[in-house]
């Protein structure tokens, strides 16, 4: 196989992997608290014999997410948070503490705050919040500071992590170096933050890399004949 079609069957399968990327983002466009990702691709130089030119060689590197907070929808529901500004919710799931910005919660059958797949949601201190099977008001101040019938009661844990995060599933995080509560939290009860994906963008870049991935696939196919062409060349002569 010659170094060109080697060098772009990388490129392209950089590109099928950005083409799942964006149709992810796209298939999250309405996913309360989903953040967008974002391929990242890299390149790689290979050195040559002296007078030969350089092999580079681009493939896709990683994945980046974009944190930038989305817009609000009110529900007007109880137990429906967004957070303003900085920070994350912190739960409690099977495969450890995880953060997000998904915000539609719920009470078990045993009064705990639980989000759509079941996790608890978590207080400053890391513990689970249970809610009292005769409540009948639940209010939810900016600092988190909830309120049953009137009496204060706990409150929601809003997290800053200590250092980078790591996507986990599509709105949850991992922070392996732990996390801390805010001093000063925003948390708006009645209200979601919506995903941050623009779909017109995110249909745009489809386009984009689809015409990449066509135009890789024609030089593939180009180079595959001129090398067909080389080999019945030198078996004729």
């Amino acid at each position: 196989m010659s170094n060109a079609v080697y060098a772009q069957l990388a490129r392209q399968a950089g590109l099928m992997k950005e083409m799942q990327v964006v149709a992810n983002n796209l298939a999250n466009a309405s996913t309360t608290g989903y953040k967008s990702d974002r391929a990242i691709f890299t390149e790689f130089l290979s050195r040559t014999e002296a007078g030969a030119s350089p092999l580079s060689m681009g493939s896709l590197g990683g994945h980046a997410f974009d944190l930038e907070q989305g817009g609000m929808r009110f529900t007007g529901g109880e137990l429906d948070l967004a957070i303003q500004g900085d920070g994350f919710f912190a739960l409690d799931t099977p495969r450890g503490q995880r953060l997000t910005r998904a915000g539609h919660f719920q009470l078990s059958q045993q009064g705990e705050l639980i989000d759509d797949l079941g996790n608890k949601v978590l207080d400053p201190g890391g513990q689970p919040i249970t809610i009292p099977e005769d409540a009948t008001t639940i209010a939810i101040v900016g600092d988190g500071t909830i309120s049953v019938d009137g009496q204060p009661f706990g409150q929601i844990g809003v997290v800053q992590p200590n250092g980078e995060l790591q996507k986990d599933v599509d709105t949850q995080f991992i922070a392996e170096g732990g996390f801390a509560a805010i001093e000063e939290p925003r948390v708006l009860q009645g209200a979601l933050e919506q995903s941050n994906v623009t779909p017109v963008l995110e249909v745009a870049r489809m386009i984009e890399v689809q015409r990449a991935y066509e135009a890789g696939q024609s030089l593939i196919e180009k180079e595959d004949e001129r090398v067909s062409k080389f080999i019945s060349a030198v078996r004729n002569f």
